[in-house]
């Protein structure tokens, strides 16, 4: 049973848009509306922007809108209801009782999850102190954590055993099915079912609302893998969460100090450092960057000083920076990764460490510098070619400047020179941006369509009028009144009949006319291309009378057509027919 839509009602009377995307986003007003830097997707100009009036948000750069329950939605990862569920905590409402149905089953199991996996954590933690997990307590300890981290971090051990957990948990009501769901079990292919983590250290993750999502476990022995990671669950996702970022969030450092392991980040925290996180088994994303991006302005890739360290933070660099993320990269020096460092040089040696570390760029010249022998000519000039790609996708003239002069300068030649090769790369990408447009531009018409790849019009002009109209509706609601008997089924788009019906069903009823209330019928995309630029009120009464006539003209077109090709049809199926009857 669907959440009542009374409850909606109130719910949106009692939930703020401004207020709410305030706590998360710095906004500055500019005319009617609200502007700032998205949320959702990295940008350094403000292009995410907010109408008090419509209760609506809307990001011209990546194109995700709706309103309050979408942008909860959005923000923190959240299927439909538990995004209500937020609000109604937040607005001190009780959720009402629904009953089940497909989307209370899905909730029902997201949080059967959630308890196992809480219960799970328990279990591992009272087995490390426990003499089960006497080896994982003595290499935890070994490693120079303290009980009071242990316990912060809510570290455990998994005994040696292919059921230690099946029995822990089989005897709180859980069956081994429920395991298996949650990743806590595997299955062999004889249809065996035992523990996923065996004879390991834990290391639960917990996502920034304190749920604990899943886990990591390195392994005691020589076993492979040495760290094994829960798999993706209808509560986990390792490419859209992040090691310890629920206590990190809280740091007041400005800067977040990104580690290629748990034990690193553990380490850091320990020795003060508060605002140290780790991706989970996977090289850093772009989700995980606009994640981090919510919290922090700067990023610190604090990697290994290996090879492998070396291409994870060069491929980490464009997805921090494409988050909003300043970043900036430590060198390792005396140590292998942070964890070592901090045991053989002390905190202040990182601290140093930190505030020494490189720009992006001069990092990222510095790496193109060592697949060159600066000495031989030809390299030099390869090397120079090189360094201008990178400079001249730098976004501004001075910082072209400065780090082309610092390239230059590196190689051994005029700043003139390399100016010129930085404008020569600049022009072929122009080029490239050029030929490009140019390409689109060719299907003005495909242009009309919706960003969204989900969402097509099959008559653009009718879409468009229809499009304009329930932005008019939604901005002025006094514009109901006005529409002439029309229905949501005169509409060329499935999408906007559907809405235009629900939205004048509730007019006419007396009751709250907003996009907001259909986020649990639409999906996000049809959401964020809803939740457009809203129509100017000028003329507004004509515009309205104007899309009428258009949307009424093109239904009427398209019944015509209907019947032309029912008749053509009719008449094919009684020729065949008589031609049948004919045959002897």
């Amino acid at each position: 049973m669907p959440i009542p839509e009374q409850f909606l009602d109130e719910l949106m009377a009692r939930t703020d848009l401004l207020d709410l995307v305030s706590e998360s986003v710095r906004l500055t007003k500019k005319g009617n509306s609200y502007w700032g830097c998205c949320p959702f997707h990295g940008e350094k100009t403000p292009s995410f922007h907010v109408v008090p009036d419509r209760q609506m948000y809307k990001c011209f750069g990546c194109g995700k809108g709706g309103g309050a329950i979408n942008f909860v939605m959005e923000l923190e990862n959240l299927p439909f209801r538990e995004a209500v569920e937020v609000l109604a905590k937040r607005a001190g409402m009780p959720m009402p009782e629904t009953g089940r149905g497909p989307s209370a089953g899905m909730r029902e199991r997201r949080e059967k999850i959630l308890e196992m996996n809480r219960q799970a954590a328990r279990a591992y933690h009272r087995w490390l102190n426990g003499p089960e997990g006497a080896q994982g307590l003595a290499y935890l300890t070994g490693r120079g954590l303290s009980r009071k981290t242990l316990t912060r971090f809510g570290l455990g051990f998994a005994p040696n055993s292919w059921d230690a957990l099946i029995r822990e948990l089989s005897g709180q009501g859980y069956d081994k099915r429920d395991l298996l769901d949650a990743g806590l079990a595997v299955s062999s292919q004889e249809g065996r079912i035992y523990d996923r983590f065996r004879n390991r250290v834990m290391f639960p993750i917990i996502d920034t609302r304190g749920n604990v999502i899943g886990f990591g476990g390195r392994v005691m022995d020589d076993s492979t893998p040495k760290y094994l990671n829960s798999p993706d669950t209808p509560v986990y996702n390792k490419s859209r969460n992040v090691f310890a970022l629920n206590i990190a969030k809280n740091s007041k450092a400005g800067r977040v100090i990104l580690t290629e392991g748990y034990m690193d980040t553990i380490s850091l925290h320990q020795a003060g450092f508060d605002s140290a996180v780790a991706s989970l088994g996977t090289s850093l994303t772009e989700e995980h960057g606009q994640l981090l991006a919510r919290y922090f302005k700067q990023a610190i890739l604090a990697y290994d000083g290996d090879q492998a360290g070396v291409k994870a933070a060069q491929r980490a660099i464009p997805d921090l920076e494409k988050a909003g993320l300043k970043v900036r990269v430590l060198q390792m020096q005396g140590a292998k990764d942070p964890d070592e460092l901090i045991k053989s040089h002390g905190r202040d040696a990182f601290l140093k460490l930190l505030d020494q570390s490189e720009n992006q760029v001069d990092y990222r010249l510095a790496q193109i510098q060592k697949k060159y022998d600066l000495s031989d000519d030809g390299q030099r000039v390869s090397f120079v070619q090189e360094a201008a790609q990178l400079v001249s996708a730098l976004p501004s003239a001075a910082e072209r400047e400065i780090y082309g002069g610092h390239a230059a300068r590196t190689a051994g030649v005029g700043a003139e020179t390399m100016a010129l090769e930085v404008k020569r790369a600049m022009n072929a990408r122009l080029r490239r941006e050029s030929k490009k447009q140019e390409r689109q531009d060719l299907a003005p018409v495909s242009q009309l369509q919706p960003r969204a790849r989900g969402l097509r019009y099959d008559n653009i002009r009718s879409a468009r009028a229809e499009e304009g109209m329930i932005r008019l509706l939604l901005l002025d609601p006094a514009l109901w009144e006005k529409m002439d008997g029309l229905t949501g089924e005169e509409f060329s788009s499935p999408l906007l009949g559907r809405t235009f019906g629900q939205l004048y069903r509730r007019a006419r009823e007396g009751r709250s006319v907003q996009l907001a209330v259909l986020a649990g019928e639409c999906t996000a995309e049809e959401m964020d291309h809803l939740a457009a630029r809203p129509e100017s009120l000028a003329r507004s009464g004509q515009a309205i009378q104007d899309y009428i006539s258009v949307i009424r003209g093109e239904a009427l077109k398209r019944r015509e057509q209907g019947d032309a090709l029912l008749l053509a049809a009719q008449k094919k199926y009684q020729e065949k027919k008589a031609y049948m009857e004919e045959k002897p």
